[in-house]
């Protein structure tokens, strides 16, 4: 195999330059790095990523973490990263939590001391913002991926989507079809994370003079089994419901189940609509009308703002900016969802 003053004496630079060049930091100009790649090409050089880890004190390792591996989201999430690390030299760790703190702060803890470069943290609620606050004052660069409240900025750098309009899209497709009684199935406790595509949900309603009131929601899980189990009970509370609005694609997944059970032809006697587009989203049959959020923009753009965190060695002066927005969700129109029934 190639070493770095081969690759450095064939292209005519320097070590240094070759250096910099993999690792994609110092000024370098287009035409020396185009050369020194051409040479690491012919030459089949490869970085010796243990040499870089010790010479930096940092493994070529970043961490995402997620609160179930088991959610079809994350892992398609998950590939978005490790395509966007894999460009820029570096291996992707998942560190799954299984929704338990404790295992979530075991993790930080780990990849914060050694294991990791930076970390990429789903769905953070306040409880873990003192464990990642710590690490970010470690000198650990910290990003929060798929924030749900763009108006609302956390203590650390963020890419948040704006699922409450997300919720609202939803909710405007639903009333565009002639739908006036629609219930909501919202897979997290009124006090999670999913509140806010519920309130984007019922502010389209209030505008549009919908009535909707607290018999018409049930909270839940974001699973299957929870999103059946809430239809199932919605249904029968409120047998007059023409339309559902879920707040994610699996517990809407789960409606469409919980509407086989019980006979009801979708969308000709009940119209379902999401939030996420997950690939099960586009495979199930009928296949599921959501709003697609940007998931691979998003994890782009972390990984984006944690590697200027990282080659800028900012990861605890604050000096970064706390956040980017993603485009804005779209609405894709799917079989789930029809005009009204008549009456």
């Amino acid at each position: 195999m190639a070493t770095l003053v081969e690759v450095a004496r064939h292209a005519g630079v320097t070590p240094a330059t070759v250096s910099n060049v993999m690792r994609d930091k110092g000024k370098v100009g287009a035409a020396t790095r185009e050369r020194v790649l051409a040479a690491a090409q012919a030459l089949g050089y490869r970085p010796n990523l243990n040499a870089r880890a010790l010479a930096e004190g940092r493994p070529s390792t970043i961490a995402l973490v997620v609160s179930s591996i088991a959610n079809p989201f994350y892992p398609e999430f998950a590939l978005a990263v490790e395509r966007a690390v894999r460009q820029r030299g570096y291996f992707l760790l998942v560190c799954n939590t299984n929704d338990d703190p404790a295992q979530e702060r075991a993790y930080l803890d780990a990849v914060g001391g050694s294991l990791a470069h930076g970390v990429l943290v789903m769905n953070a609620d306040f409880v873990q913002m003192d464990a990642l606050l710590a690490l970010r004052q470690r000198g650990v660069p910290v990003v929060l991926c798929m924030w749900e409240q763009p108006n609302a900025p956390p203590a650390l750098p963020c890419v948040a989507v704006d699922f409450e309009l997300a919720g609202r899209i939803a909710a405007e497709h639903l009333l565009k079809l002639g739908h006036r009684h629609i219930g909501a199935v919202v897979g997290s406790e009124a006090s999670g994370n999913h509140i806010w595509r519920y309130r984007g949900f019922c502010d389209a309603l209030a505008r549009a003079g919908a009535a909707h009131g607290p018999s018409e929601v049930r909270f839940g899980h974001d699973t299957i089994e929870a999103g059946r189990s809430a239809a199932h009970a919605l249904l029968a509370a409120v047998p007059e419901l023409t339309a559902l609005f879920v707040s994610n694609d699996l517990p809407a997944i789960g409606a469409l189940q919980a509407a086989a059970d019980l006979g009801l032809a979708v969308p000709r006697e009940l119209s379902i609509c999401s939030i996420t587009d997950i690939q099960l989203a586009r495979e199930v049959r009928p296949a599921l009308t959501t709003v697609a959020v940007p998931t691979v923009e998003a994890a782009e753009l972390a990984v984006d703002a944690l590697m200027r965190m990282i080659t800028e060695s900012n990861g605890a002066d604050g000096a970064d900016p706390h956040i980017v927005v993603a485009s804005a969700p779209r609405l894709i129109v799917r079989a789930s969802t029809g005009r009204a029934p008549p009456g």
